[in-house]
């Protein structure tokens, strides 16, 4: 009887030690996992800025750019229409900015003083 418990103690050390070792397995595993992933981004990073550079070029050779293009200052046209849109946004600016002035005064004629 004694022969058996000791076999089923080391049985259940021989099964430990297999569980160990497909933990280490799967650790193993999941760093390589994270590797391939981390190539894998790093690849398409790369990708990425490599076909902004060649865009770049393409477009310097074109003479076409992400900056806006300016309007020809000849064509009166539309920059009349240019200065029109301006001069409404302004006039909203300034009565935003008259009423933010008025609540400020109101504000500061309500409000109580401050004892010290």
């Amino acid at each position: 009887m004694g022969e058996t418990a000791e076999l089923e103690k080391n049985d259940h050390k021989v099964e430990k030690k297999d569980e160990h070792v497909d933990e280490k397995k799967k650790e193993g595993e999941n760093v390589k996992e994270e590797n391939i992933g981390e190539e894998k981004s790093k690849d398409k990073k790369e990708k990425k800025k490599k076909d902004k550079e060649t865009k770049n070029k393409e477009d310097k050779e074109d003479g076409t750019s992400k900056e806006k293009k300016k309007t020809n200052p000849e064509d009166p046209v539309k920059l009349r229409a240019k200065l029109e849109k301006l001069n409404t946004k302004i006039q909203a600016l300034n009565l935003k900015r008259e009423e933010i002035l008025t609540l400020i005064q109101q504000a500061e004629t309500n409000a109580p003083i401050p004892t010290q």
